[in-house]
């Protein structure tokens, strides 16, 4: 019998933007995330799954919502009866310049529904904090500072203002710096419009990412069949996760 997910009450967390928050990392990792009966993904496919690493041509890929949550438990956030939904949005290669994430786009739409459909399925359902990292595609694309925030400060402010949300937490990432040292002229004007958006009402967050690997830096190979110098490795996804628990813990003791 397929489980009734309207008899659950959630904690819900949205992850969203490109591939770094889809989860590309590769390579091993001390304490490997273990699937947990109060841990579930809503899959871009709206189906409901027990959260896990996904595994791709043999590679085992790091989730940074993983030790994230597994912080969130650890320090009893879960009140009784309650379980963590994250709302796996991401999509690899995407942004605001190939008009995937703006308000009238497929994944921004997408991920409204998302949030709607998990918030529906039992009252008691609560949004506890948005995880985004994108950008690299701005960059690409030489984005003017203005454009990039004005994009996302759009975003952030819509699903705010859809969900009644006006304090929930707003955390974002640096890039990789193996990659970002390489294009340092076109990643400073998307990395300063992501750090003033985040600083911009107390309710933000931006987790930088020095002394973060890329996978070819972690295991010294191509990894799926390209030299990978973009996303971070698995291990350096793990660190990342806890960096935004870190920045959650700051927002959230800020809006008390």
């Amino acid at each position: 019998m397929l489980k009734d997910f309207r008899e659950e009450i959630f904690d819900i967390i949205v992850q969203a933007g490109q591939s770094n928050a889809e989860g590309y990392g590769c390579g091993p990792v001390d304490t490997p995330y273990q699937p947990k009966d109060s841990v579930w993904y809503l899959d871009g496919d709206f189906t409901i799954t027990k959260a896990a690493e996904r595994v791709m041509k043999n590679e085992t890929h790091g989730n940074f919502s993983l030790s994230f949550a597994d912080r969130y438990l650890q320090d009893g956030r879960l009140t009784e009866g309650r379980k963590l939904l994250i709302l796996r949005s991401a999509v690899g290669g995407t942004g605001f310049y190939d008009r995937r994430w703006g308000m009238e786009d497929d994944l921004y739409l997408r991920m409204m529904e998302m949030i709607r459909t998990a918030l529906s399925l039992n009252p008691k359902n609560r949004v506890v904090a948005f995880l985004w990292h994108q950008g690299e595609t701005e960059a690409n694309g030489d984005v003017s500072y203005d454009v990039h925030f004005n994009n996302l400060s759009g975003l952030i402010s819509s699903v705010r203002r859809e969900f009644d949300l006006p304090n929930v937490p707003f955390i974002a990432g640096d890039f990789v710096p193996l990659w970002r040292n390489k294009h340092e002229k076109r990643c400073a004007p998307i990395l300063e419009a992501i750090k003033d958006v985040c600083n911009g009402d107390g309710y933000g967050f931006f987790v930088e990412t020095e002394g973060l690997l890329a996978n070819i830096e972690e295991l010294n190979r191509p990894t799926l069949d390209w030299n990978d110098d973009i996303h971070f490795s698995r291990r350096s996804l793990y660190e990342l996760g806890n960096r935004y628990y870190d920045a959650f813990l700051k927002v959230t003791k800020n809006t008390k």
